[in-house]
């Protein structure tokens, strides 16, 4: 499996194509209940999605946007998470508005080698509202998550990464992370945490309600001597678009140092759009769209 891609079951096409499996059987009769909110009047409520296939991909879509924003956000590589599980939710669709998305998910550290060598499990749970205007980018989301690494021990895996890419004697210069193998070598891991930190925010900027993106893989990576003590370096991604399978390359420019905003400016190829394709941004500066009531 590539590294920053979630296995997800295949959605069932209905009776005419493939049965659930037993695991997401229960998760479609989990989320059944929730299609028509508390008091109403049952299924023929309008912007409710009726089907439950329609529903949980909505609510899939909704949390791994809202964990792009929240990675972002963070600007910690210590803190990155991954989608563990959607655990209930509900959506209405408005067709001149868009659709907005209540989600509730459990998350997991996104490193698996720190999850194995401290023993951690999933990490709480995260509550988020998405706003999907129509087939446009960038969601609004307001998102909150518990059970945050404590803020010491994050402080110190920062500045472990920090203090490795600053001791090395040769600005870096590579490509190909993974390698063809899928393979990370250890000493590589700190630019890929780094990448997928920045890719982050690009990923929540190109998302939109049916394009989902994780990253692939690094094919050049650059880095910067710089005149302050911030860490300062270019590369270029492949994301890969799952309902396309298409493969989407961008350069990003990432400026980072441990406990301040990170900085972001990429260009992508393929997009539709200029406003799609680049845009620059730092991330104190990042305030949720006004999320639309209908």
């Amino acid at each position: 499996m590539q590294p920053g891609r979630q296995r997800l079951p295949a959605p069932w096409s209905g009776p005419g194509g493939p049965r659930p499996t037993a695991p997401l059987l229960a998760l479609l009769l989990l989320l059944a209940p929730v299609v028509a909110p508390a008091g109403s009047g049952g299924p023929d409520d309008p912007g409710q999605p009726q089907d439950a296939g329609v529903l949980r991909r909505l609510l899939q879509q909704a949390a791994r946007a809202a964990l792009h924003f929240f990675n972002f956000r963070a600007g910690s590589p210590s803190v990155l998470r991954v989608l563990a599980e959607v655990q209930e939710g509900r959506a209405w669709i408005n067709p001149k508005e868009g659709c907005k998305v209540d989600v509730v998910f459990s998350t997991e550290r996104y490193n698996p080698e720190s999850l194995l060598q401290e023993g951690e499990g999933r990490l709480g749970k995260c509550s988020a509202r998405v706003f999907f205007k129509n087939q446009k980018p960038r969601p609004a989301i307001n998102v909150t998550c518990t059970r945050l690494i404590e803020k010491k021990k994050r402080q110190q895996e920062d500045y472990l990464l920090y203090k490795q890419m600053k001791q090395l004697k040769n600005p870096l210069e590579t490509v190909s992370i993974p390698d063809n193998h899928g393979h990370i070598d250890p000493s590589l891991r700190p630019i890929w945490d780094l990448a997928f930190l920045g890719s982050s925010y690009v990923m929540w900027e190109i998302t939109t309600q049916v394009s989902h993106y994780y990253l692939a893989q690094l094919t050049s990576v650059r880095q910067w001597k710089t005149n302050d003590d911030t860490i300062d370096f270019d590369y270029t991604v492949l994301l890969h678009e799952l309902s396309t399978q298409e493969i989407i390359p961008c350069r990003i420019h990432v400026v980072w140092y441990p406990g301040k905003p990170l900085k972001v400016k990429y260009h992508c190829q393929e997009l539709q759009t200029p406003e799609e394709a680049s845009r620059t941004e730092e991330g104190s500066a990042v305030v949720p769209t006004e999320l639309s009531n209908f």
